[in-house]
Parts: C-alpha cells; sequence; structure tokens
C-alpha cells in the first residue's frame, strides 16, 4: 500500500510526521519505518503531552495539560491555534463521534478568551440530538459561546420547547437552565406557557428551575407577570426549601414589575409568609439546612426581603409582621456570621416597613452591636444601615454616639470616613460642643491622610451650629493650627467675614491669632488668617486693647507685631500669602511709625521680584510710602465689615457677584456664547420669578422652551422665519450665534472715531445727511450701532462726556412712529455701564425692541465680550449678535446688542432678566451677572 502525504498527516493528525516518498522501490522501506515512527510516537505522547497531535479524538484534559504546560503566550496561542484548526477540520468533516467533546475544548478555550464563534452552529446540532450527553454540552456551550444578542439564538427556540415538553425531566431541566441564562423578550413570549405549566411540574428540582427561568421571562417582559402570580402563590405553600425558596425570589420580583401583583400578595400571602417565617425561626435541628447552627439562613433572608417589600406603604400589613419581626430580632445568635446575616437582613426590613418605635430602637440596638463587633465587615454594614436610619429615628442612634466616635478613631481607612458622615449627621446645636471637641482632640494624633476629610466635616459643623462668635473663632483657630493647610480657601474666607462683623472680639482674635502663629507657623492658612489680622488690628494687638474679662494679656512691640509678617513673606511661598503680606506691611507702616523705615526696606526688596504681580505691588507701596503720606492713612483704613449673609449666599451661588473664572476658563465661541464650565447656566437662570422653570434632559430644544425662546424664529438668521435645531449646541441657536445679518441700505455709515485728546471724548462727525452707503463693513460694527443709535436725530450730535468715569449717555427717548420709553441703567459696576434703550410699536403692546449699550469705563480693552441674557418662562427672547467683541478702554466707543423681548403676559407680570457679561482682561478671565428689575412698566 502506497501512503500519501496527506494520509500519512491524516494518520499522524495534521503534520507531526512529514515523509518524502522518492520511489515505490522504497515504499516498503517507508512503511516500516513509517510504523516504527507511530509507535515511537504512541509511546511518547503518553509521557510528554506537549507532543500529543490535536485532533478530535484528543481528550479535553490532554489538551488543557498543553495548554497550561506552555511557557509563554506565544506558545499557548500555538497549541490554541493547532487544536482550533482540528476542531474546524472535525466540524467540516461533519465528525459526530466527537462532537460534544470538540464543543467541550471550544468552552475552555473561549474562556481563555479566544474567539470560538466558530462552533456555535455546533452548539445547536447537539441540541437536537437525543442523547442526554450530548444535549447537556450543547446547551452549556449555549449558554457560553452565545447570548441574547444573537441573532443564531432564534434557531434553538423549536428545540428548546421540544426539550420543556420532554419526558424525561433532565432534559427539561436542561432547558429550563438554558432559557434562565439566555432568554430574550422574543423567546420569553414563545415559551412562556411551557414554563408556567412546568412551575406545576412533579419534581422539584423541575419546579425550582421553572422559577428560577419565570423571574428572567418576567424581568424580560413585565407584561407576562400576571400570568405568573397564582402559580407564585402557590410555590409560598411548599415544603421543599428549594422551591420554596426560589418561590419566594419569584414573588419578590413579581412585586417589583407588577403593582397589581403587589396588592395581591399583600391581601393573600402576607400571613401565610408571616407562618412560613415563625416555622422556619422556631424549627428543630434539620442536617439537610443547618448553616453554623442556623436553620436555612438563605431562606430566612429572602423572606424577610420580601416582608419588607410588602410592608413599604402599608400600614396593615405592617403591623401583621411586627411580632415575627420582633422574635427574629431577639431569638437569632449573633456570634455567627449566619446569625448576623437573618440580622442585618431584620434590621432592614424593620426600617423599610410602616412606623414602629419600638421595633425601630431595638434595631438601632442590634447596630449598635455590630459596631462592638471585631469584624470590619460587619461594623461597616453597620455604619451603612445607621446612614439610613439616622433619617428615621435620630435619637436612637444618638445613644450610639460615644461608639461612632470610636469608630472615627479606627485604623481602617473605610470605617473611618463612613463613621465620620454619620458622626456630622448627628451634630445638633445640643451637642456640637463636646462632638466638635472631640474631633479636634483626634485631629491632633489623626494620620496626615485623615485630616482633610476631618477638617472637610469640622469647618462646616462648627460655621452652622456655632452658638456664639467666640466660640467660632476658637474652633477655627484650632483648626488652622493643627491641619490649616488641608482647609479649603473659603473656609478661612468665612471666618475672616465672621471676625470683620464681630467688633468687640478684634483685640482678642488677633493676639489669638498672634499666639497660634508663634506655634503653628508652618500652616498656611493660618499664616495667612494671621497676617490679615495683623494688618488691620496691629495696633490693638500692641496696645492690648479689647481686653475681654478673663483673658491673659500679652506684651507684644511693633517690631515684633512686624517680625510675624516678615517671617511669614520669607517662609512662605506662596503668591497670595506673599500678596497679603506685603498688603499688611503697607497698612502696619501708617499705624507703627517707629518701624515704618524697616517696611519699606522690606516692601522695597521686592521691587526686582520675578513675579510680576509682587514686582508691581512692592513698587506701588513702596511709592505709597515714601511719596504720599499725607493720603497713606485714608489709602490703609481698616476694612469694613463683611455683609455675612451676601458672602453666605454667594457661597450658595444664590447672589451674582463679579468673579474670576480662572478655574474654569470658557470655551471660546463666537460673541454671544461663552459657556464657563464652572458657573453652569442654572446659574444664570437663579430668577427670583415664580415662572422660571429648571432645565429638562427631555429634549435637545428643552433650553428653548426654558427661557421662552420662539421656536419659529431662525436664531442663527434672524431675516428668515425658518426654525434651525442645533443638536449639538442649544445654547448656540439660543443666543444667535452665527454669521452677522448684513445692514440694510437705510442703515448710515460708519462714521464714528475716537478722539484722541485728554478728555476722553467720543464725536461724531458732522456727515449723517450725507447719502447712503449700499453696505456697511464687517470691520467696523461699532459705529454702524452707533450710527443706529443716533438714527432719527437729524443733524450731527455729539454724546456729552464725563470727565472721570467715561463717557455719560443721556437719557436717549427711543422713537420709531410709536411708544416712547425712556432709557435705563440696567447695569452698572466700577468697570462696565449697560443702558438699555427701548422701543415699541403700538399695534404690538406685547414686543418691546431693546438696545444694549455697553461702554467700558476702566483704562483697560475688554476682548472677547460676550453677552448673555435670560429670562422667565412667560417670557420670550431673540437675540441679534453683538456689534463687536472687543471694548475700548476708558469710553472711547463702546458695545451695542438688540434685543427682542415679548411678554405674553403684558400687563399682568413686570419684566424681569438675568445677565451675565464675560470678558478678557489682561489675559485674564472676567465675569459679571446682575438681574434686572427696573424696566419700564409700559414694558
Amino acid at each position: 500500500m502506497i501512503l500519501t502525504k496527506a494520509r500519512i498527516r491524516k494518520s499522524c493528525d495534521f503534520g507531526i510526521v512529514e515523509m518524502n516518498l522518492k520511489s515505490k522501490s522504497e515504499v516498503s522501506v517507508q512503511e516500516s519505518l513509517l510504523q516504527l515512527d507511530l509507535v515511537e510516537l504512541s509511546r511518547s505522547f503518553k509521557t510528554d503531552p506537549i507532543m500529543n497531535p490535536f485532533s478530535s479524538g484528543t481528550r479535553l484534559r490532554d489538551m488543557i495539560r498543553a495548554i497550561r504546560s506552555c511557557k509563554t503566550a506565544a506558545e499557548e496561542r500555538a497549541v490554541v491555534r493547532k487544536e482550533c484548526a482540528a476542531i474546524r477540520a472535525a466540524i467540516s468533516e461533519n465528525d459526530q463521534d466527537y462532537s460534544h467533546r470538540n464543543l467541550a475544548k471550544l468552552m475552555f478555550i473561549h474562556m481563555l478568551g479566544y474567539p470560538t464563534h466558530f462552533g456555535q452552529m455546533e452548539c445547536l446540532k447537539l441540541i437536537a440530538s437525543p442523547g442526554f450527553p450530548e444535549k447537556r454540552i450543547g446547551y452549556l456551550g449555549l449558554m457560553l459561546l452565545l447570548d441574547e444578542r444573537q441573532e443564531v439564538l432564534m434557531l434553538v427556540t423549536n428545540s428548546i420547547k421540544q426539550d420543556l415538553n420532554h419526558t424525561n425531566q433532565y432534559i427539561a431541566g436542561l432547558a429550563l437552565c438554558a432559557l434562565g441564562n439566555i432568554c430574550s423578550a422574543e423567546m420569553a413570549r414563545d415559551l412562556a406557557p411551557e414554563v408556567e405549566r412546568l412551575l406545576q411540574f412533579r419534581d422539584p428540582n423541575i419546579r425550582k428551575k421553572a422559577a428560577l427561568c419565570s423571574i428572567r421571562i418576567i424581568k424580560k417582559v413585565p407584561d407576562l407577570a400576571e400570568n405568573f402570580v397564582n402559580p407564585a402563590a402557590a410555590l409560598l405553600k411548599e415544603k421543599h426549601h428549594g422551591v420554596l425558596l426560589t418561590g419566594v425570589l419569584l414573588c419578590t420580583d413579581l412585586c417589583k414589575v407588577s403593582k397589581e401583583a403587589l396588592e395581591y400578595f399583600r391581601k393573600k400571602c402576607t400571613d401565610g409568609l408571616v407562618k412560613v417565617l415563625r416555622d422556619v425561626v422556631n424549627s428543630p435541628y434539620a442536617p439537610e439546612y443547618d448553616v453554623s447552627g442556623i436553620a436555612d439562613p438563605f431562606l430566612h433572608i429572602r423572606l424577610l426581603r420580601l416582608l419588607c417589600v410588602l410592608g413599604q406603604g402599608a400600614a396593615d400589613v405592617s403591623d401583621t409582621m411586627n411580632d415575627i419581626l420582633a422574635q427574629v430580632a431577639t431569638k437569632t445568635e449573633s456570634n455567627k456570621n449566619a446569625g448576623n446575616a437573618i440580622l442585618y437582613e431584620c434590621v432592614a426590613t424593620i426600617m423599610s416597613i410602616e412606623d414602629n418605635g419600638g421595633l425601630r430602637v431595638l434595631a438601632v440596638n442590634i447596630l449598635g452591636k455590630f459596631l462592638s463587633s471585631r469584624d470590619n465587615n460587619i461594623r461597616y454594614v453597620a455604619l451603612n444601615m445607621l446612614m439610613k436610619a439616622i433619617a428615621l429615628d435620630s435619637q436612637a442612634v444618638q445613644r450610639h454616639r460615644t461608639t461612632l466616635l470610636e469608630c472615627v478613631k479606627d485604623s481602617d481607612a473605610s470605617i473611618r470616613k463612613r463613621a465620620l458622615d454619620l458622626v456630622y449627621l448627628l451634630v445638633n446645636e445640643s451637642n456640637v460642643k463636646s462632638l466638635t471637641k472631640e474631633l479636634i482632640d483626634y485631629l491632633e494624633v489623626s494620620d496626615s491622610e485623615f485630616k482633610g476629610d476631618l477638617t472637610a466635616k469640622i469647618c462646616p459643623i462648627v460655621e452652622k451650629f456655632s452658638p456664639e462668635k467666640i466660640w467660632y473663632i476658637d474652633q477655627m483657630l484650632k483648626v488652622l493650627s493643627v491641619a490649616g493647610n488641608y482647609v479649603k480657601d473659603e473656609v478661612w474666607h468665612a471666618l475672616i467675614v465672621v471676625i470683620t462683623n464681630a467688633s468687640n472680639l478684634h483685640g482678642y482674635t488677633v493676639r489669638s491669632l498672634y499666639r497660634a502663629v508663634q506655634t503653628a507657623g508652618e500652616q498656611e492658612t493660618l499664616v495667612r488668617v494671621a497676617v490679615w489680622c495683623i494688618g488691620e488690628y496691629g495696633e490693638m494687638l500692641v496696645n492690648n486693647a479689647g481686653m475681654l474679662d478673663g483673658e491673659d494679656s500679652i506684651t507684644v512691640t511693633e517690631s515684633e507685631a512686624v517680625d510675624v509678617v516678615e517671617t511669614a513673606i520669607i517662609r512662605h511661598l506662596d503668591l497670595p500669602t506673599r500678596a497679603m503680606c506685603l498688603i499688611a506691611l503697607l497698612k502696619l507702616s501708617s499705624r507703627f511709625s517707629s518701624c515704618s523705615q524697616r517696611i519699606s526696606n522690606i516692601v522695597l526688596h521686592y521691587k526686582g521680584s520675578l513675579v510680576l504681580e509682587l514686582q508691581q505691588r512692592a513698587i506701588e507701596f513702596n511709592s505709597i510710602i515714601e511719596k504720599h503720606h499725607n493720603i497713606r492713612s485714608v489709602l490703609v483704613e481698616r476694612m469694613p465689615a463683611l455683609d455675612e449673609a451676601t458672602y453666605s449666599s454667594r457661597r450658595a451661588g444664590s447672589v451674582p457677584a463679579a468673579v474670576s473664572t480662572s478655574q474654569g476658563a470658557p470655551l471660546n465661541l463666537p460673541n454671544g456664547v461663552a459657556k464657563h464650565t464652572s458657573s453652569p447656566l442654572v446659574d444664570l437662570l437663579d430668577l427670583t420669578s415664580d415662572d422660571v422653570t429648571a432645565p429638562s434632559s427631555s429634549g435637545g430644544d428643552f433650553l428653548q422652551d426654558l427661557l421662552g425662546v420662539d421656536p419659529s424664529l431662525d436664531l442663527s438668521h434672524p431675516g428668515t422665519n425658518q426654525t434651525q435645531k442645533s443638536s449639538n449646541d442649544v445654547l448656540l441657536d439660543l443666543l444667535s450665534i452665527g454669521t452677522p445679518p448684513a445692514q440694510s441700505s437705510s442703515s448710515m455709515p460708519d462714521m464714528l472715531s475716537p478722539s484722541q485728546d485728554n478728555k476722553n471724548s467720543l464725536d461724531v462727525l458732522d456727515t449723517l445727511t450725507s447719502p447712503p452707503a449700499p453696505s456697511v463693513q464687517a470691520s467696523s460694527p461699532v459705529g454702524s450701532s452707533m450710527m443706529d443709535l443716533l438714527d432719527g436725530f437729524g443733524a450731527s450730535s455729539s454724546v456729552p462726556v464725563a470727565e472721570n468715569n467715561g463717557p455719560t449717555l443721556p437719557s436717549i427717548v427711543a422713537e420709531n412712529n410709536g411708544l416712547t420709553l425712556p432709557s435705563i441703567v440696567a447695569f452698572e459696576s466700577s468697570s462696565l455701564r449697560v443702558t438699555f434703550n427701548f422701543t415699541k410699536q403700538p399695534e404690538n403692546p406685547q414686543t418691546a425692541l431693546i438696545e444694549a449699550q455697553f461702554i467700558n469705563k476702566s483704562p483697560n480693552i475688554y476682548s472677547n465680550f460676550t453677552f448673555q441674557a435670560a429670562v422667565p418662562k412667560f417670557l420670550q427672547l431673540h437675540l441679534d449678535p453683538a456689534s463687536s467683541d472687543t471694548l475700548s478702554a476708558n469710553g472711547n466707543g463702546l458695545i451695542t446688542q438688540k434685543l427682542r423681548l415679548t411678554n405674553s403676559l403684558h400687563g399682568k407680570k413686570s419684566l424681569v432678566m438675568r445677565i451675565r457679561i464675560s470678558y478678557k482682561m489682561n489675559d485674564r478671565d472676567i465675569l459679571e451677572e446682575g438681574q434686572i428689575n427696573n424696566f419700564p412698566r409700559d414694558l
């Protein structure tokens, strides 16, 4: 017999042995050699699995042993690749003898992370096989290699249906297991009747699997829940614990997906569930269900969870289960982990059902015992449950305050943080002093990584519940002395606000800070507050002014007070700290005459600083000290008392203020849209009107509906009536971003130019009577807008000028063949003025045309100028693009922007508008906000 290469490869499993046949005369010799080689190979395969040829006849354990023997990932990939090739060849040859073994190999390869999609159809073939071993491997492969998103799964629905009706209960069990794992919504609808029928099957294992499969079905198709209510209720009467456990699970999920099922179980099954739980609690020892001396803790827990669902919002049902819950809480042993699991679930049920004060006290006491456990897991879950219990019965939780404080000092970080959160919730006016003392005492000895969390809780506690200002100042100084570097900026800002308002405590505070900075000078936040107070109240420190009863006096010279500031500016390199030190030195130069020259030398040292801010301050302050003695005392007067209410509301984000956006740079968008990440649009919409609605997430045009923008308007092209919505950014459309509209031929030409004299005046050239230009160049938007403003005045006009604050606009009266309304100053700050001019048509009293004028009163040029506005929902607002995004300094030029405002409740509600103005000044982002309430009544 002549052996070809292909037959040799097949007999030696795909090419392990290669033979080169030379001639017919050599065939017999080659056959003999081949047989010897095969014998040797077969012997070596038994001892060396790596040399084992991979074929469908290879056992699964041999393949696993070969893969695990690989030294590198490349070797493993080679082994898997060869085995997959052999399996594909077997599939193509329709090898039925080892198909189940090949699929088992594929499942192991799949668990290693290699692709096995080519074996999916083999799963379906094995499922359709009549034998149980093939079906078992087929269903196992179906659950591992496929999921409910695979379209090929539709082909197996009929096979599963046949197996669910099979006379062999084990085959029906295989089908139920597979269906419970990969059931899709379509399969659930098709196979639900078979599963419902199997809930009454004679074998308890089938009923148990059918109940678990039913859970998957009702989750996929909640509409089918009503079909399973009665069979599920029948399962609650089972004696077999496995079936009873799955029946309770099914009832619990039915209650979650169907209100009708919930009401049914409340009326029909509550008493039965209480009886079952009582029987389980009082049942004698049963080895089959015993876990550490506890009778079936899994059934305990599932029954308690179902009672929890049934008792929520149902007082009658809750009363029915009160006795059994008390019995479970008192009779369950707490020295075993299984018992603790039952107790925890019992506490959760008590906290969830309707009010019962006695049971809740019992539940909180159980959690208190958990806190004394040595097991960190038990303590942690107890802390989590106490977080929920404090909202229901805070007095019961207060009894365990001492234990909670001990948990704050625990070595486990997660327990410390959770206990700290709980203690924070327990603080009130009556216990704030004792709890704060405990927390500050622990702050002194706590780990550095925990000091930040502690200070973040202590500071709000002290600020919120302080009974008096002196106590607040004392506690904050302790915190700053111990962990000042972990205190946030707004905390010490608030402390300074409180200090300025406590005029009778100025001397006490500055002396306390002086003592604290001597011992804790490394705490930078403490140094900042101390430097600020010494600069403001330094003479009170030197003179021991404002002494309180019982306070110890200290002797501090002017030189020693300056020493504190000088040490701070040398030791601390942070820019804000050094800047505060320079300001304090400037103030002390006027109050400490004996140290004036020394202070001047210190300030003079920083004239050459590489930090521009320090250099500028040093030069200016040195000039004030040496050259302006007559005004220095006025310049360095004490800061006035800051309004605590206003500062608190600003911290809460409810009062607009001019703020810097250095921490949240705006998105560079065209004029009219500058979205600041640090100041969301919700803040802009924080109006006092009751008609303001909060943003929703229901659709892409929610912001237009929120701000009352007319959806029929094309906000990108104001000259048209087509609606144009952008899914990328609704705010772009809202604020009319796009190409500026071309001016009509009736617009006056750009004839304005700022004068260069020293009066900061704005002259209008006397050329208003010249013929109109066909269009206005885009390079001069300011001028064209000014011509629109002055349109209708006829002859040449000029705007009066204020000597110091830039141009002062006259009270312009807009008239456009309609109603005349006076202009208003809508917004004014130290650097910016916004004026609104109004035009109104008599035939449309609800709509007003507004021309906004923006004037820069500061000596700095503003770039990237952006104006945003928001109104309540009864108003509709349309904004045209602004005339420019650059605002000249000292009032030399202005920016105009037109608005159209429609009041749907004209005559019933007055207008109100929230505005936000952002710009760049010296490469620094500035944001100013305000609310306009002084609109004319006729609007």
